[in-house]
């Protein structure tokens, strides 16, 4: 059966999250050859992928890496993709791949 899978671009500059970028495929197999497809496809996938706006506070201040991370360690970073999921027309909890941009360099596979 085939799945919606995504590779998820989390851009950091300077310590803030300032912008989300995804591209998906649609693959049938298991998760681990699927995995290993988006990670083969991360530094290829980042210039073709769409633009998404990253959370910012009620002042218009971008989130901190850091507490990006916190979310991402509790598994609540889900909730901050969800135009990304919406977009794509994805189902609940998607097999996803997060790839690093920080200041400008692809952490792909790392």
């Amino acid at each position: 059966m085939n799945e919606i899978i995504l590779n998820i671009y989390l851009i950091i500059n300077s310590g803030l999250v300032t912008e989300f970028r995804a591209i998906a495929y649609e693959m049938e197999g298991g998760d681990d050859r699927k995995i290993a497809f988006l990670k083969s496809r991360a530094k290829e996938d980042f210039n073709n992928a769409y633009k998404f706006n990253a959370p910012q506070d009620k002042q218009g201040r971008f989130m901190s890496y850091k507490r990006f991370h916190k979310f991402e360690k509790r598994g609540m970073h889900f909730q901050l993709f969800e135009e990304i999921f919406s977009h794509f027309n994805v189902p609940e909890h998607p097999l996803i791949c997060v790839t690093p941009v920080v200041d400008g360099e692809i952490y792909a596979g790392k």
